[in-house]
């Protein structure tokens, strides 16, 4: 699904320049990191410009999240088209709750760090919100899990296929 979405942002976005659509893409929820580390693989950026430009477009959406979206929830909650998606969103990042809690500042760094589906910096940002956790703890547990998640797709998309074709 990733990859696939991945695509077709490269596709709809022909005519930027390729390190600004890594940038777009690390924003996007969903995608975040991984689908711009994976489009600028796909690119093939060099690693050093794909990570800086990956990791900043992950991390201009998150102080905004961390401190905007209980507000914006509230707002969205008052109608009748948004309330279903806001309930969704919100049972979907409290079910990380207890794992977030359990280990609290590292529980965050390591659910943001570790690329998986359903996790990443919207995700962590979101839950932090919404579990009350203070900016001063919760943002830096989120950048150290950004750059985490930067280390290991940047081993998944520029190291391991540079393995594979020297081997």
């Amino acid at each position: 699904m990733v990859q696939s979405l991945v695509q077709w942002f490269v596709d709809t976005l022909t005519g930027i320049p390729k390190d600004i659509v890594c940038f777009i893409i690390s924003m996007v929820p969903i995608l975040e990191l991984r689908g711009g580390m994976i489009a600028a693989a796909l690119f093939k950026l060099p690693w050093l410009r794909a990570l800086v430009f990956c990791i900043l477009g992950n991390m201009l959406p998150m102080p905004f999240v961390l401190l905007l979206i209980d507000k914006i929830f509230e707002v969205l909650k008052k109608t009748k088209m948004f309330r279903p998606i806001v309930e969704k969103l919100e049972k979907r990042a409290m079910g990380h709750r207890e794992r977030i809690e359990k280990y609290e500042f590292w529980g965050l760094v390591l659910f943001v760090g570790i690329p998986l589906p359903g996790t990443g910096g919207w995700t962590g940002s979101l839950a932090a919100a919404l579990m009350g956790l203070r900016f001063r703890k919760a943002f830096p547990a989120v950048i150290i899990g950004i750059l985490l998640a930067a280390t290991i797709m940047s081993v998944a998309t520029y190291v391991i296929p540079w393995l594979v074709r020297i081997l």
